[in-house]
């Protein structure tokens, strides 16, 4: 029973993490059944050991792909963040973009532009005008952070 409550902990930390396995009922790996040190819920794990064989053991990118449950795109993508980043690049990264993609500088410069030329404006009015310029919906906070608002750095 105590088994069973470290699997679930561990299954939650990799849940936590982003590190989760979902597929890992596809891992056929022989390793990964017989020995417990190999985990199939742990992504990081499965990514690492694929790598590993092909480098090390002279398996080819389709066998290994097939035995750990990935693809051969999944395969080059794991390789190319292992060669640029090392080990931690084989851990998940957020979904979602990254960074400011809307509040470009030229938005941003727009934005400063106007309130330049209006001192009537308030941040309210400023979303329907990068909208009606651009195209672009934007909140307004967005736009106070991207200003450098009170306790944020602006671009």
């Amino acid at each position: 029973m105590g088994r069973k409550r470290e699997a679930d902990a561990k299954s939650d930390a990799l849940r936590r993490k982003g590190a989760l396995n979902r597929k890992s009922e596809s891992v056929s790996d022989a390793r990964f059944a017989e020995d417990e040190f190999f985990d199939a819920r742990d992504l990081v794990q499965v990514k690492y050991e694929m790598l590993r064989r092909v480098g090390a053991e002279d398996w080819s990118v389709t066998e290994a792909a097939a035995a750990f449950g990935m693809s051969r795109f999944s395969f080059y993508e794991a390789k190319g963040a292992l060669d640029r980043d090392g080990l931690p690049g084989l851990v998940p990264k957020k979904p979602g973009p990254r960074g400011r993609h809307k509040m470009t500088p030229e938005v941003v410069a727009f934005v400063r532009g106007e309130l330049a030329n209006d001192a009537s404006l308030s941040i309210g009015d400023l979303p329907a005008l990068v909208k009606e310029r651009f195209g672009l919906v934007v909140h307004r906070r967005t736009i106070e952070r991207a200003l450098g608002g009170p306790g944020k750095k602006g671009l």
